[in-house]
C-alpha cells in the first residue's frame, strides 16, 4: 500500500497487518477481563480459586469476542473511537445479558455502573498504553 492511498483513506493509516499484534491484544483485553473477574470475586468472598473466576468471568469473556468480532477490533485493535468504545459496550453489554441468562449472578444497577467503569478503564487502558509502545517502538 503506497502512503498516497493511505493520505486518501485515512482510517488505512490505523490499519495493523500483524495477526501477532491483534491476537496478543485479543489476548490482553481478555486477561484484563479476567482481572475484573477477580477483583470482584475478592471484593464479594465469591472465591478465589481458577472455577470460580472463569465462572464470574465466561459471559464477559464471551461478550469480549463476540464485540471484537462485530467491531472488526483485528483491523485496528489499538483505537478507542469507535473500535474501543464499541468492544466495552459489547462486553458489557452481552456479558450482562449471558450473566442473567444462563447464571445465578445478579445484574443490578449498580454493578453494572461499576463492571462498565472498570471495563472501560481497563479496555480503553490497554490501548492508550499499547498505542504508545506501538508507536514507540516505530519511532
Amino acid at each position: 500500500m503506497s502512503s498516497q492511498s493511505s493520505q486518501r483513506h485515512p482510517a488505512l493509516t490505523h490499519r495493523t497487518d500483524a495477526p501477532l499484534h491483534s491476537a496478543l491484544c485479543l489476548l490482553c483485553d481478555g486477561l484484563l477481563v479476567l482481572v475484573f473477574a477477580l477483583l470482584g470475586n475478592r471484593s464479594h468472598d465469591s472465591g478465589l480459586g481458577l472455577s470460580e473466576i472463569i465462572s464470574t468471568a465466561w459471559p464477559f469473556l464471551l461478550g469480549l469476542a463476540l464485540s471484537w468480532l462485530l467491531a472488526f477490533s483485528w483491523v485496528s485493535p489499538n483505537r478507542i473511537w469507535p473500535t474501543g468504545i464499541l468492544v466495552v459496550l459489547g462486553t458489557v453489554i452481552f456479558g450482562m445479558t449471558l450473566r442473567t441468562l444462563f447464571t445465578d449472578g445478579g445484574t443490578q444497577l449498580s454493578f453494572v455502573l461499576v463492571a462498565t467503569g472498570v471495563l472501560a478503564v481497563f479496555l480503553l487502558g490497554r490501548r492508550v498504553l499499547s498505542g504508545m509502545i506501538r508507536r514507540r517502538a516505530h519511532s
